[in-house]
């Protein structure tokens, strides 16, 4: 499990914070600017990227997706709540 943001690494810590805690690594999509956000197709024509959740099954597709508006905070319950239903495979 992994989790991107186009958001800095402080940001990312910050988020990872206000969840109690993640137990996977959090990557920055900071710079470059959002080649995972375009591949996603979350980034915009004028280069800003979505604040969206996306939570990507063991299977590769993605399973939740939530796009929030640019005021708009996820809501960690929601976001804990989609991970554990996509729970990570084991090998």
């Amino acid at each position: 499990m992994l989790g991107v943001s186009v958001d800095s690494v402080p940001c990312n810590e910050a988020w990872a914070t206000s969840l109690g805690g993640v137990a996977y690594p959090l990557a920055s999509d900071f710079w470059p600017h959002g080649a995972m956000a375009q591949a996603y197709g979350l980034l915009s024509e004028d280069g800003t990227a979505e604040r969206a959740v996306l939570v990507v099954g063991p299977e590769g597709l993605v399973e939740f997706v939530h796009v929030y508006g640019a005021a708009e905070l996820p809501e960690p319950d929601e976001v804990l709540s989609a991970i554990a239903a996509n729970p990570p495979a084991h090998t």
